[in-house]
């Protein structure tokens, strides 16, 4: 099998999280992950973990994005491209996937970002429509949040922060949210 991003380089036998078989590549140090091979070793997995979603905030987590994310790759068991997700961190990444043979491809790095996500157990979540819509979502929630820190201050951000969760808490907390919009309600 070759490398999907280097196709003079051939993958050699390797393994990831010391019991999950995979296909490496000496260069660029990306896993080729058969569907087999991963539903094998997930099925092995405790109920718990299989069942968990992703649970650390993306934005605590760093990876060194490989040179070759952004290349196209090609399936080295049916050689069609791969169809790429983005996982939506601090540094952004794709984790890659063959349409025909349902194989994985990580980029160096990205194992290892999936499993501290604890995505690592449900791949094949990263590609579904549903997760990436509640990924935008928390993006867009975090962009919100940090465009009042930048126009109001840390300060008074924490205070309107700390409100908000303390309306949203409150069973007639709307009236208070009413209320505040009413008072800030100028004519223009």
């Amino acid at each position: 099998m070759k490398c999907p991003k280097d196709r003079k380089v051939e993958l050699v036998d390797g393994w990831l999280s010391e019991d999950l078989a995979v296909h490496c590549c000496p260069d660029c140090q990306g896993n080729w992950i058969s569907l087999d091979t991963y539903e094998e070793w997930r099925s092995q997995q405790p109920q718990w973990l299989r069942q968990r979603g992703a649970t650390s905030t993306p934005g605590e987590i760093m990876v060194e994005v490989s040179p070759s994310d952004n290349r196209a790759g090609l399936c080295p068991k049916c050689d069609r491209y791969l169809s790429r997700s983005k996982v939506q961190i601090k540094t952004p990444f794709y984790v890659e996937r063959c349409s025909a043979c349902g194989g994985f491809w990580c980029d160096r790095g990205e194992w290892e970002a999936l499993v501290e996500l604890a995505l690592s157990y449900n791949l094949e979540q990263v590609f579904s429509g549903e997760w990436q819509s509640l990924i935008r979502s928390r993006q867009y929630l975090e962009n919100a949040r940090q465009a009042i820190v930048d126009k109001l201050g840390p300060e008074i951000a924490g205070k309107i922060f700390a409100l908000a969760e303390i309306l949203e808490q409150h069973p007639n907390g709307d009236f208070g949210v009413a209320y505040l919009m009413r008072r800030l309600d100028k004519p223009q």
